[in-house]
């Protein structure tokens, strides 16, 4: 097989993120450069308050940088107007949060759905999806329950599926196991792990330095800055 370059999805340029009160200004992000391929697996992390979800916010066009470039498959976003960063959001972005935020009155199913009826995708290709979404995560068979009767595994689960819907450039997760005790936290970072040597490619903020080994690569950030960079070491 020829080999080649991998291709770069994502591209931080001397990113800084300032937030300004009226008597004071918090430097949440200082001079980040970060670059991710296509089908690396990336932690971030780092102390409370070192700017860990700052960063997943602007990488999830959530929020903009303050200085700095953001290039995202090729195209600069930083400077994007809203409905334009929305689009992309949606078509471009999955995202996996601690808290799971699923709607409670909407079914596994319904859940899943959503995002992709945003999109204007037909009911044919969003039924396919879907279903395909959940057999991925192992929730096939819970499309007709609600959130409140799965366990926080589950639902985190149907939180991966609906990240996943979409077929996403990358997987954003912050905290994904958060909320989850040690037995399913370990559940799905498996499920995470598995997504990525189907070829995923996922950034996660994590505090928990066990599951911060899990990915290729993890950028420490301390202060708001990069303070250092290791790569893991395959096992033989």
């Amino acid at each position: 097989m020829t080999s080649h370059e991998p291709r770069q999805l994502i591209h931080l340029e001397s990113v800084s993120k300032v937030f300004y009160t009226e008597d004071m200004e918090t430097h949440a992000l200082v001079n980040v450069h970060l670059d991710i391929n296509q089908g690396e697996y990336i932690s971030i992390s780092g102390p409370s308050g070192c700017g860990k979800s700052t960063l997943l916010a602007i990488l999830g066009l959530l929020d903009s940088p303050t200085e700095g470039a953001y290039v995202l498959n090729g195209k600069p976003v930083q400077r994007l107007k809203l409905s334009d960063r929305a689009r992309i959001r949606n078509r471009e972005i999955g995202f996996i949060f601690q808290a799971f935020n699923l709607i409670g009155d909407l079914t596994v199913y319904e859940n899943v759905e959503l995002p992709l009826t945003y999109r204007g995708m037909p009911g044919s290709e969003r039924k396919q999806r879907v279903r395909e979404a959940l057999e991925r995560v192992g929730m096939g068979h819970r499309v007709k329950h609600y959130p409140s009767q799965l366990s926080g595994g589950q639902q985190q689960r149907v939180a991966v599926a609906r990240a996943l819907g979409g077929d996403p450039s990358i997987l954003l997760a912050d905290e994904p196991t958060g909320n989850l005790d040690s037995a399913n936290g370990e559940a799905v970072m498996d499920l995470l792990s598995q997504l990525h040597r189907s070829g995923a490619t996922i950034c996660m903020v994590t505090h928990d330095p066990r599951y911060a080994r899990c990915a290729d690569r993890n950028i420490h950030l301390f202060d708001g800055r990069v303070v250092e960079e290791s790569t893991q070491t395959a096992p033989a």
